[in-house]
């Protein structure tokens, strides 16, 4: 059987924070984007600040007027970033199979390592002990058989903590809890099975696994299977190549945007840098594209579309983007945040699907724009309906890229 570790940093944005800041320890603290813009929203909060009822996507002033004396900090993610790759040290001394679920969570497979360091659970308190003595943080970390219950178990006591979910006693402790603490059960996936009376974990796990599978196709049987600890997903060695299954990029504005063409704006820029990573990565070509859309009600749309021949330039990608937006949304709010994202990807020679002169004359232009722009800074050469916000035009979003590799994430 295999032993599996999740271990999740708790709260480490504001918890780095605070070890940089001494004068924030015994004060209700929010870490945030830009608060003098509305960029202002909380990213992490210390346990002053949740108990005030500070929440992770509360605009700062909002937050400000749960908790009148709360501190906002901006987010410094190099410090972040470089503290997490201190600790990845501390995980490989123990496996080489390591896989990172965000900047501060991991799973460990540490199967096979009892005769050099112990049990899991004895590994889990040595790199606890090993955290805590170098940098000062706390870890929660769930010890199990598979990689959704080790996550379950690190969810399951925070801080500081760990627990051991076994064959023997994961009924108990996981099955009366609800249905979307389990990985993978997002908001939609939630309301689709409270419409069939299903409300937790154990509920999933004793349905019928046919009536799941009608009900929610490959998700239904991939949710029986979880629930009932039957998850054998491996975790992914840390230096093994994990194939990039999109690519995408997302921005909320300083402001209400009231139009197309505030919209138009948004979708441009994000277009550039969605197309400046594609080439960053050589990831090809891609079919699809998806444009998300949140509304100042923070209410979220989105749609996308397969297209038989596959694109990257960011001329390509913006008319998309932009013909997508005007499809599907309606105005019934003005629009807060825009994202823009690629999938579907396909390695294929630059001539293959076009043969044009004026399809390879552009992919010249946009292979020389994309040279000046690593050379000389990413906004060197910008499209002249970016001029019309000076705002947007100051911007550089090339650094905020996501990229998307998790083959089962369905919400």
């Amino acid at each position: 059987m295999r032993t599996i570790l999740h271990s999740d940093l708790n709260n480490f944005y504001a918890s780095v924070e605070m070890l940089k800041h001494p004068e924030f320890r015994n004060k209700p603290l929010a870490v945030c984007g830009s608060i003098e813009d509305r960029h202002g929203v909380v990213l992490a909060k210390n346990y002053l600040a949740k108990s005030f009822g500070v929440k992770t996507g509360d605009v700062f002033w909002q937050a400000k007027t749960k908790c009148p004396d709360l501190e906002g900090i901006q987010a410094d993610f190099s410090a972040y970033y470089d503290i997490s790759l201190q600790i990845m040290e501390i995980y490989k001394r123990y496996t080489d199979r390591i896989e990172p679920f965000g900047i501060d969570e991991c799973w460990l497979d540490v199967s096979g390592c009892a005769k050099y360091f112990g049990s899991g659970k004895q590994i889990a308190e040595l790199i606890s002990g090993e955290i805590k003595e170098k940098f000062g943080l706390t870890v929660s970390i769930g010890v199990s058989w598979n990689k959704i219950f080790a996550k379950l178990g690190s969810d399951l006591k925070k801080p500081d903590a760990i627990t051991e979910i076994t064959p023997e006693n994961y009924r108990t402790l996981i099955w009366n809890l609800p249905a979307e603490n389990m990985l993978f059960v997002g908001r939609a996936t939630k309301e689709k099975l409270h419409r069939f009376n299903i409300f937790t974990i154990g509920e999933i796990a004793l349905a019928d696994k046919d009536f799941l599978f009608g009900k929610l196709g490959k998700w239904g049987e991939y949710l029986y299977r979880y629930a009932n600890g039957q998850d054998d997903s491996p975790v992914t060695a840390v230096n093994q190549d994990r194939k990039v299954k999109s690519v995408g990029n997302s921005l909320t504005s300083y402001r209400d945007l009231m139009n197309f063409e505030d919209v138009k704006t948004l979708l441009l820029l994000l277009s550039d840098s969605v197309a400046t990573r594609i080439r960053e990565g050589h990831y090809g070509k891609a079919h699809t594209i998806k444009v998300t859309v949140t509304d100042n009600q923070l209410k979220t749309y989105g749609k996308q579309e397969r297209y038989a021949i596959p694109f990257r330039s960011a001329g390509e990608l913006g008319k998309k983007a932009c013909k997508l937006f005007s499809e599907f949304y309606d105005w019934a709010a003005p629009v807060r945040a825009v994202g823009v994202s690629v999938s579907d990807f396909a390695q294929t020679k630059e001539d293959l699907f076009d043969f044009s002169s004026g399809s390879r004359k552009n992919e010249k232009m946009e292979e020389t724009v994309f040279r000046l722009k690593k050379k000389y800074g990413y906004n060197c050469v910008q499209r002249a309906q970016i001029l019309k916000d000076k705002r947007f035009f100051d911007m550089d979003v090339s650094g905020g890229h996501l990229i998307f590799t998790d083959d089962n994430k369905e919400d």
